[in-house]
């Protein structure tokens, strides 16, 4: 009786964060919770955002001036034109929203001073999430994890990294914090200068919830330790014991001993893009995620540190990857 009691208010408190971060998104895409595995409620101490908070020490400069295209996708056929070109870049999209510019590549979309309406073929990570996607309690110990809930195209726009934007120095400070506890959710904005980071740890949105992918044949299931986003553990002898390997312990951890990536046996469904839209500082990118290939409706959302046989941190530039 006592567990039916906590499961009742699990799921009328799991009802209430459900609504709450659907009256607070500004999106299309819907947001659904569910735990069918344990009696874990929603996270304390975390506030759903739509938008990066700017903390102390952080300056952006808007934009002051935008595109005059009539037709910006055809302007950038013909001319080279529209807001990508005057950055001296390519344009990111196709027709159907479809970024088609290899990862590394910035991506710079029309802003508030263009001439141009708010269904240019180039505001695609401006309009935010369209796909209903769900938060839901992982059954392998990995804490929560993101599926979506509807069928996702090839290289379409699937979230945004959001969080507090804070100086390195900062970011410095609380990661000292968070190695202490076991958990981080730092990604560090190095597409130019290490200079900024976004914390998602207290302030930000789904990608909160989005875990890593390894997947790695030779490996036991990814098993959650107290106060771990993730741990891989090998199997030893008949699998009774498992001895700790690696642990990947949040956004913004530099992958140093990842021997999966190194080897390419992660599969990853979502690639990280830099995005410049209403403020052109590159020390200070949007962090959007696409899909690298077509997802399933149901299937789990992952990105990797290590998208391209490189260990790095999810925010640098991956030079030279081919867009399938």
């Amino acid at each position: 009786m006592l567990y039916l009691e906590k499961k009742k208010e699990q799921r009328r408190a799991l009802r209430r964060w459900e609504q709450n971060i659907n009256c607070t998104r500004s999106h299309r895409g819907r947001i659904s919770i569910e735990n069918n595995v344990d009696l874990q409620g929603p996270p304390r101490n975390f506030v759903y955002i739509d938008e990066c908070k700017v903390c102390a020490g952080v300056a952006l400069t808007p934009v002051t001036a935008g595109c005059e295209c009539q037709d910006c996708l055809a302007e950038a056929k013909t001319n080279g034109g529209c807001c990508p070109g005057a950055s001296r870049s390519r344009f990111a999209y196709n027709q159907d929203g479809q970024v088609r510019i290899r990862p590394g590549q910035p991506i710079y979309e029309c802003n508030s001073h263009c001439r141009c309406g708010a269904e240019c073929p180039n505001r695609v990570v401006q309009r935010g999430i369209r796909y209903d996607l769900c938060i839901f309690r992982t059954n392998d110990g990995r804490g929560w994890g993101v599926r979506t809930l509807q069928r996702i195209r090839k290289n379409s726009f699937v979230m945004e990294y959001v969080g507090e934007i804070i100086t390195s120095e900062e970011a410095e400070r609380r990661g000292q914090v968070y190695d202490r506890q076991g958990v981080t959710y730092l990604f560090d904005l190095d597409y130019i200068d290490d200079v900024y980071t976004v914390d998602a740890a207290h302030y930000g949105n789904i990608s909160h919830f989005v875990n890593h992918s390894v997947s790695a044949p030779h490996l036991g299931p990814a098993v959650g330790l107290p106060g771990l986003r993730c741990g891989i553990y090998l199997f030893s002898g008949v699998g009774v014991s498992r001895v700790p390997w690696v642990e990947l312990m949040g956004v913004g951890l530099t992958c140093q001993v990842c021997l999966t990536c190194r080897a390419g046996q992660c599969d990853p469904n979502l690639q990280v893009y830099n995005v410049f839209i209403e403020n052109l500082d590159q020390r200070l990118p949007r962090i959007a995620l696409f899909a690298t290939r077509p997802i399933r409706a149901g299937e789990e959302l992952t990105f990797d540190y290590n998208m391209h046989g490189t260990c790095r941190t999810p925010g640098t530039p991956v030079p030279g990857t081919p867009v399938p």
